[in-house]
């Protein structure tokens, strides 16, 4: 991790996938962790296909898939215009090509709204921002707690969703039965993958795929387990070897057929 001089809005320079992508990110306030790095590597992306981020932040998802798999077409949608400068920055210095566009999802540029999608990405808030003590970070803030309401973030994926392809989205596993109802108003084919910390443990985080226009019966997977053993064993990582292969590599993270 490297420093950026800027004193109250000072950076750092963040390795990920085993330093084959490094992310500018604010030292204080929302600072990506795990979950863009496994959205990323679980969207069934092509090369030459288009993708789109909503609240795209720093770029982290867009641009770990952007590593895994060349030659998409990317857009980013962000409504914090220092989140989407760095977006913009970390794109450039990582060599990646991208169109990062400041907006609000509820008020879509008018050029965005007009253009499809076969891959629409996201990793909406996740906390009830009226049932939880607010961040004292702005942008830690609106990352983690939802001012725009979830049905709106599915609704605004399936409507940039071009026939046939997919939204892929991550969220808390206890707001699932919330993002399943609110899905099913506007995509088929759902499937669903619960992230599971360690063997015995509760999911925390869930992965949801499905497909406008899609007819395929709903689908609810296996958990993907993170780590390895029943609890922390000290320092060293414990990562699962898929898993670790995810984070480190750049892997796939692949539903099951």
């Amino acid at each position: 991790m490297t420093a950026d001089e800027g004193g109250a809005d000072r950076l750092t320079r963040d390795a990920f996938l085993g330093g084959r992508l490094h992310i500018w990110q604010p030292a204080r306030g929302y600072r990506a962790g795990l979950d863009p790095v496994l959205l990323a590597a679980a969207v069934p992306a092509l090369p030459g296909q288009s993708v789109l981020e909503l609240g795209c932040g720093a770029g982290v998802a867009a641009l770990c898939l952007a590593r895994r798999v060349p030659g998409l077409r990317l857009a980013g949608l962000e409504r914090q215009p220092a989140y989407a400068d760095l977006a913009r920055r970390n794109g450039t210095e990582n060599a990646i090509d991208w169109e990062v566009i400041a907006g609000d999802l509820v008020a879509m540029p008018a050029g965005l709204r007009a253009r499809r999608f076969d891959h629409v990405i996201a990793n909406p808030p996740y906390f009830d921002r009226a049932r939880r003590t607010p961040a004292g970070d702005p942008g830690r803030e609106a990352a983690l707690a939802e001012a725009t309401p979830l049905a709106l973030w599915v609704e605004a994926a399936a409507r940039r969703c071009a026939p046939g392809g997919h939204v892929s989205l991550i969220h808390a596993a206890e707001r699932l039965p919330e993002l399943l109802a609110h899905a099913a108003r506007h995509l088929g084919s759902i499937e669903v993958l619960p992230l599971v910390p360690r063997r015995g443990r509760a999911a925390r985080r869930v992965l949801l795929r499905a497909r406008k226009g899609g007819r395929a019966v709903f689908r609810l997977h296996d958990g993907w387990l993170l780590h390895e053993g029943a609890a922390h064993d000290g320092d060293r990582e414990n990562y699962t070897p898929a898993t670790a292969s995810v984070l480190r590599e750049g892997a796939a993270l692949c539903f099951p057929a």
